[in-house]
């Protein structure tokens, strides 16, 4: 019997028999994906639909409160006379400083909540470049923000509605006016969201974001209105809520223009929305999760 010898293969047949093996290179993931997972921490909230409803729900009540009141007062020779320039959509957009109070802590809460639990760092750990996360958050509160004041005022229109058509009140919706005070009141809505997502960056804590995003946006105006001073006064007219009133108000009822052209004034509320998101951008990139 013969025994049989193998002949061993080449190690070029050895080499070409086994299966390469790809290097391992880490996923990256995509703006758009980014702004899907933005979305969905945005909505698995809890705090998110009940801030938003409670948006809609002040937006149509104070409204309402607001409306009936004015028409109360018309039913006087003063009253007639201090609300005659008043116009429609100003009463349907009543409630903005009230939506604008519940939109803000929204804002700060989508970035502090993450600070909060630790999931901030599993998600610069996915980014680590972190400003896409940022853009995919404002862009994902701004958009919420504006479908949430549509909503809103929506039903603020169908809740004042027997009230201004008994005073011949109803906003055309071809007049200009009305949707430059509807759309100013949601875009305030919206700078009011984007100043509470850049100050919540910032300080990280949901309590020190919610206290200086209110003061400024809401105690502040208020509290410097006890100060005669004249720079005071004229420093209390670039403050967001003041200068807001050159473009989501018309009468003189209402707080008129103030002292700033409708787009003046939007440019001071643009520069309140756009510096915290800035000087969030900046920290973001300079110090550790």
């Amino acid at each position: 019997m013969t025994a049989m010898t193998s002949t061993p293969r080449p190690a070029t047949q050895v080499a070409q028999s086994v299966p390469r093996v790809r290097p391992l290179v880490p996923a990256r993931l995509d703006f758009a994906g980014v702004l899907g997972a933005e979305g969905r921490k945005l909505f698995s909230l809890r705090s998110t639909w009940w801030t938003l409803g409670l948006t809609v729900a002040l937006l149509a009540l104070m409204a309402v409160g607001q409306a009936a009141a004015i028409a109360d007062s018309l039913g006087s020779p003063e009253g007639a006379a201090a609300f005659a320039d008043v116009h429609g959509a100003e009463l349907v957009t009543g409630g903005y400083q009230f939506g604008m109070l519940t939109i803000a802590v929204l804002g700060a809460l989508l970035i502090t909540n993450e600070y909060s639990s630790g999931m901030i760092r599993s998600t610069f750990a996915a980014v680590p470049t972190r400003l896409p996360v940022l853009a995919a958050k404002a862009i994902a509160l701004a958009g919420v923000t504006v479908v949430t004041s549509v909503i809103g005022f929506a039903a603020s229109y169908a809740a004042t509605l027997p009230i201004l058509r008994e005073h011949d009140q109803v906003p055309s919706l071809t007049d200009g006016t009305t949707w430059q005070i509807v759309g100013g009141a949601t875009a305030f809505l919206v700078a009011a969201a984007l100043f509470a997502l850049g100050v919540g960056t910032l300080l990280r804590s949901t309590a020190a974001s919610v206290t200086v995003a209110l003061t400024v946006l809401l105690l502040l105006p208020g509290i410097l209105q006890f100060i005669t001073l004249d720079w005071v006064q004229n420093l209390v007219e670039y403050l967001p809520l003041p200068a807001a009133t050159a473009f989501v108000t018309v009468s003189d009822a209402f707080g008129g223009s103030g002292g700033f052209t409708p787009w003046q004034g939007a440019a001071v509320v643009a520069a309140w929305a756009l510096f915290p998101m800035i000087a969030a951008a900046v920290a973001l990139r300079r110090r550790d999760a």
